[in-house]
């Protein structure tokens, strides 16, 4: 392993709909030297609804979390496992659904060391610098196999990525750290159309992913694309084949518990269920993950 110290943990969730806050499963993956010693998953009962289509990409549903723990029941044992080491996870979702989840019972979040496997691919391989750093792609080039959208089998993916980016770079895991909040190259500058279309940042945290809103936002809709675009999100006005993020306004993705969803989130599910990856997110949640990655 070149001598570099490969200590940390990998992280993963899986959540049973929409908000964050809802994980219903999560995963750890501890590495010594590089290598897996350590492996803990559990179910989670989220005290929240499941959306269909949520279960259709984990396979989770609510008599698969029949009598499964709450999270206050787990909290001080993840935090045990999270405190005093590097906490690894792919893109910046799975951090902002762990805090979320702690804010939603009230419990005091540890301060955690971060490290975002996805910039650090976008770092390692420039060829993943501005697309194609989704974990299943990143892993399939790597020769990495596992069980997709299964949170220990992703966290160990995750942490088996960041391993070999060690190697690849050279630099060390205290150097990535660093080197993961630094620009890649220098920044392009992108345009901006009048219409609430924007070209993202491509030195942004979000750089790559293709972000629509619909509903009753909680602020303007070109305020709102103009901070995805900083994150570094292309911003379309419908949804495409090539939509990665659905932004929802809040009071819109709970109506009736998942019904009456707007075309534009109907039209999104339509393209999950044929196998798109597309992540629908509340706008609070959205707007707490950008704060994370500032």
């Amino acid at each position: 392993m070149g001598g570099r110290v490969m200590n940390f943990v990998a992280i993963d969730v899986e959540t049973a709909n929409s908000d964050l806050a809802s994980i219903c499963q999560v995963g750890l993956v501890r590495f010594l030297n590089g290598r897996v010693v350590d492996k803990w998953e559990s179910l989670l009962d989220p005290e929240d609804y499941f959306d269909g289509i949520n279960i259709s990409i984990h396979g989770i549903d609510e008599d698969a979390v029949v009598g499964a723990p709450k999270f206050p029941q787990i909290s001080l044992f993840l935090s045990k496992q999270l405190i005093g080491t590097v906490v690894a996870c792919h893109t910046p979702f799975d951090r902002a659904a762990i805090g979320a989840l702690f804010s939603k019972y009230d419990i005091n979040l540890p301060e955690i060391l971060w490290l975002d496997t996805a910039r650090v691919v976008r770092r390692t391989w420039l060829d993943l610098s501005r697309r194609g750093y989704g974990l299943l792609n990143v892993a399939e080039k790597l020769g990495i196999q596992f069980s997709h959208h299964n949170a220990l089998e992703d966290a160990r993916a995750a942490g088996e990525i960041l391993v070999q980016a060690i190697t690849e770079s050279g630099l060390s895991l205290e150097e990535w750290i660093v080197r993961a909040k630094q620009p890649i190259r220098a920044p392009i500058g992108g345009n901006r159309s009048e219409r609430i279309t924007r070209d993202g940042d491509p030195e942004g945290p979000l750089s790559g992913e293709i972000a629509v809103f619909t509903g009753a936002l909680s602020i303007p809709r070109h305020e709102a694309a103009d901070i995805a675009a900083h994150a570094g999100c292309q911003v379309d006005e419908s949804v495409t084949k090539r939509t990665t993020l659905l932004i929802v306004g809040d009071q819109d993705v709970r109506k009736l518990a998942g019904h009456e969803k707007s075309s534009k989130h109907r039209k999104a599910e339509e393209f999950i269920s044929k196998g798109q990856s597309i992540r629908i997110l509340r706008e609070t949640d959205f707007r707490s993950l950008i704060a994370i990655t500032d």
